[in-house]
């Protein structure tokens, strides 16, 4: 595998609710009226929120039937998620133009290495121009040393705007910012507020003894991103070459049997790729194609008149996943895939299953060096028994009686014209 490059100078591009702004960026009209988009993984609940919804009093993780009461014009669309991971994979592609070093975060979050670029296009705000000029309007972006300190720039700034924490004043800055802009989880933020810290100033003055004592390890991480002492440089990702077996159905297949015995079917076949020889896959995404026509019908039927006015939408099925132990087993890349599909299995009949094998790691050197050499033993062992059967046949019928057939004139109509034969030496 090559050697990632790395940079310490970050910059940080941010698009809130991504998934909403692919919905609004391919329906005209749209961010005009207050929207929502479904959950993934279950029609009956919110997961992102326009903001004439929120000022409705609409928030996410609400049910249908309780949105539609607070709003009556609310505008309900499925997920695309398979539409949402191409247009960020295009944001990552555009943003490869400007630097080498990208590193993808969450969809619609991106870390762009700044190392080096003031060769090419000059000074600070000529790179920040670049950037802003090769992404959407409403991405915020964020520049300073270490990834997080650009990602709390970024998170500060508003749509269409920069903000730049110059080298050396990352303490500064941070000491301001809401601890919300940690990595925290609930519990730990219910705790932090309860003990009255507020902001990463307030954090950073206490002893990181005391917080390491009170909330371990995690707690030494959070006090060294709060004091500064932490700039994570940008790690630049290294695009595979996916290995993708593909099945499409003749008509939309919603029997769970059905779709576990094809995505057996798809990991035998992705397996059985040469490029996969030698190596174990580490993280692979199963996609699938919804049957559209039905859309938010019968979610209007029950909610309300105005459903009826939901934008039709594409309508996908998309599973990430990361093996924790890199394999080549067909059943320890299948199980995983099987539980999401218990789960949360789509919510439509599925047109098209696609399985994608997106990154992979070495095997062992003997597996490797096995794989290599069975494929060339293989090749030796043919030549030599097609050499064999060769001689046998000459020392037999004492003349050459063994040809290969060659096209020749692909356009005849007539087969003597279209083929011919010559000898063949194996």
């Amino acid at each position: 595998m090559p050697n990632r490059l790395s940079s310490s100078l970050a910059a940080c591009v941010w698009i809130p609710l991504f998934p909403l702004r692919c919905e609004e960026a391919r329906h005209e009209g749209l961010a005009s009226y207050p929207t929502a988009l479904l959950a993934p993984d279950t029609t009956r609940k919110l997961w992102q929120v326009s903001s004439l919804a929120r000022h409705a009093g609409v928030k996410p993780g609400m049910t249908v039937s309780q949105a539609i009461g607070l709003c009556p014009t609310l505008r309900l669309i499925e997920p695309d998620p398979v539409h949402y991971d191409e247009q960020f994979a295009a944001l990552l592609s555009t943003l490869g133009e400007v630097s080498p070093v990208i590193e993808p975060g969450e969809l619609g979050l991106a870390y762009v290495g700044a190392d080096g670029l003031e060769g090419v296009f000059g000074s600070v705000a000529k790179i920040i121009d670049a950037i802003m000029c090769s992404v959407p309007h409403a991405a915020r972006l964020g520049w300073g040393v270490g990834k997080f300190t650009a990602w709390v720039a970024a998170s500060r700034a508003k749509p269409s705007e920069a903000i730049v924490v110059p080298a050396g004043t990352e303490q500064k800055f941070l000491a301001s910012q809401p601890i919300a802009v940690l990595p925290l989880d609930p519990d730990t933020h219910r705790r932090l507020r309860q003990l009255g810290i507020r902001t990463l100033g307030a954090l950073a003055a206490l002893p990181e003894a005391a917080v390491t004592a009170q909330f371990g390890a995690a707690g030494t991480q959070l006090w060294r991103l709060a004091a500064g002492r932490i700039a994570e440089a940008v790690e630049g990702r290294v695009a595979p070459e996916p290995i993708v077996a593909a099945l499409t159905f003749f008509t939309p297949v919603g029997e769970r049997e059905l779709l576990v015995h094809s995505i057996d079917q798809l990991i035998a076949r992705a397996l059985k790729h040469p490029r996969r020889i030698g190596w174990r896959v580490h993280t692979l995404r199963l996609r699938a194609d919804l049957e559209s026509g039905a859309q938010m019908q019968g979610v209007a039927g029950r909610g309300a008149a105005c459903c009826a006015s939901t934008p039709q939408t594409n309508r996908s099925w998309l599973v990430n996943v990361l093996l924790k132990d890199p394999t080549a087993d067909a059943a320890r890349i299948a199980a995983p895939l099987k539980t999401r599909l218990e789960q949360s299995p789509p919510t439509g009949g599925v047109e098209r299953l696609v399985l994608e094998f997106t990154a992979f790691a070495p095997g062992t050197t003997e597996l490797q060096l096995f794989a290599r050499d069975a494929q060339a033993a293989a090749r030796a062992g043919q030549q030599r028994a097609l050499r064999h059967a060769a001689r046998e046949v000459r020392m037999r019928v004492k003349q050459a009686n063994l040809f290969h057939v060659i096209e020749v004139q692909p356009w005849s109509r007539l087969p003597e014209r279209r083929y011919a034969l010559i000898d063949f030496e194996p």
